[in-house]
């Protein structure tokens, strides 16, 4: 979509992913390495009674189903900011996590482009929100 497209209050949801054990422990074997996403028997014994999902991973796959909408298509020139992130709830093996997608600011920039920022708010298949954050992108008009 355009700049001149979207308006503030415009909602969006994006489709379902579900996350497995193994997509938990293979993201933070690389990325977040913490007993918390990959020591089954430590985590147990910890604070959220199992493995959880890394924050960063509840980030990366909020911001990949926002993309895969194609809401922004080709006329997004890049992201400019994150702000406002929360890790709301811990995300398990097994939960389906989808998101409620909210343009809350646009500005008009020269050069026709313009800034769009978006609330991206992240639920799981209880309904329960996991994680927020604001999400601002260059985008042509």
């Amino acid at each position: 979509m355009r700049f001149e497209e979207f308006y503030i209050g415009q909602e969006f949801k994006t489709k379902s992913l579900r996350l497995s054990k193994d997509d938990i422990i293979r993201f933070a074997s690389e990325f977040d390495p913490q007993y918390m996403h990959l020591n089954e028997d430590k985590a147990k014994q910890g604070r959220f009674n199992g493995i959880i999902a890394s924050g960063i991973q509840t980030l990366a796959v909020s911001f990949k189903l926002w993309v895969e909408t194609g809401i922004y298509g080709d006329e997004v020139i890049a992201g400019t900011s994150m702000n406002n992130i929360r890790f709301i709830k811990p995300v398990y093996p097994g939960d389906e996590l989808y998101i409620l997608v909210k343009v809350t600011e646009l500005r008009e920039k020269r050069n026709e482009t313009g800034l769009v920022t978006v609330l991206l708010t992240t639920f799981n298949e209880k309904e329960e929100v996991v994680f927020e954050g604001e999400l601002t992108a260059l985008i042509r008009k």
